[in-house]
């Protein structure tokens, strides 16, 4: 659990620690205990089941209130690995609305909430709590569009590497992508459903710069969604492209190998009709019996291919 306060609202921003829950402060809680829980829940008179919603990683983005103490769980972005395999995907962030106090809850730490901490985010400030949570939509949906640059490039890259060599490793790329854009899409919507019900039903107090500011971030939640639709369509477009590009270079291959039997065949047929058991062989009286009968074979191979050659069947 921590706890800060900005000093003063100016650019740059002093955001300082504290060690005592006052009015105005910031509660910030990661991977936090049953303890900690306890003591913000019976400070701040917030229902301990709000706490716990964003500590459930398949909690989905909504907003609920009770007795003057509002609940926001969005979709965060967050960078997950496993056997060595990077892929990014959401979770849960918790934004607590109590009288005095703004708690926000995830069960690990996130980058979006680390700017406000470092100073990265103008005019911010721990007292304006409806404005601080619109902050963290604004600051959240440009992580977003930040991390759908980055499969832009992503994708960039694997189309030079699949037009150089088909391997399985960028097919597999692809797929972890696909899942990341999928993830994304899902909560992008999600989040932009949380934004539009504040809009409409207003459950918390806004000023008028605040309902501007709120639909700048609206704004830009959908620039972040339409981005992940349309590479998530790009990168369909590229797998099924791919896809048809390998199934031919396949039956280019077998078409390659059944000609070169075909080809084969021919000398192979010769020999087998020739060596049967029979008497009166022809040519068994000549002295150069084999070469002829082989530079024949060989004749003939070379005619086949150069009809198979011509009618482009290889």
């Amino acid at each position: 659990m921590q706890i800060y306060k900005t000093k003063k609202e100016q650019d740059p921003v002093i955001t300082e620690k504290i060690e005592v829950i006052c009015e105005g402060s910031w509660i910030r809680l990661f991977e936090p205990t049953e303890a900690e829980l306890a003591i913000v829940a019976e400070k701040c008179a917030i229902p301990p089941e709000f706490l716990k919603a964003a500590l459930d990683e398949e909690e989905r983005p909504r907003i609920d209130a009770e007795d003057d103490v509002v609940l926001i769980v969005m979709d965060i972005p967050v960078m997950t690995e496993f056997e060595e395999i990077k892929t990014l995907t959401t979770h849960p962030l918790g934004m607590i609305l109590a009288k005095d106090y703004l708690v926000t809850v995830c069960s690990r730490k996130s980058q979006v909430l680390e700017d406000f901490i470092a100073g990265k985010v103008r005019h911010f400030t721990t007292v304006k709590s409806t404005r601080f949570i619109f902050q963290i939509f604004y600051r959240n949906a440009s992580y977003y569009l930040s991390h759908l640059r980055q499969i832009e490039r992503s994708l960039s890259q694997i189309e030079l590497e699949l037009h150089r060599s088909m391997k399985n490793e960028e097919l597999f790329q692809m797929m972890e992508l696909e899942k990341s854009l999928i993830y994304f899409s899902t909560s992008l919507k999600s989040n932009e459903a949380v934004l539009e019900r504040i809009l409409r039903s207003k459950p918390l107090k806004m000023y008028e710069e605040d309902a501007e500011f709120l639909e700048d971030v609206i704004i830009e939640n959908k620039q972040a969604m339409e981005m992940s639709q349309i590479y998530l369509h790009i990168l369909n477009g590229m797998t099924q492209a791919f896809a048809t590009i390998i199934s031919n270079n396949l039956n280019i291959v077998m078409k390659f190998l059944a000609s070169v039997t075909i080809i084969i065949a021919v000398p192979t047929m010769i020999a087998s009709f020739y060596g049967m058991n029979v008497l009166d062989l022809p040519l068994s009286d000549k002295p150069l019996a084999f070469e002829i009968i082989f530079g024949f074979s060989v004749i003939m191979s070379l005619v086949m291919g150069l009809l198979m050659w011509k009618k482009k069947i290889f």
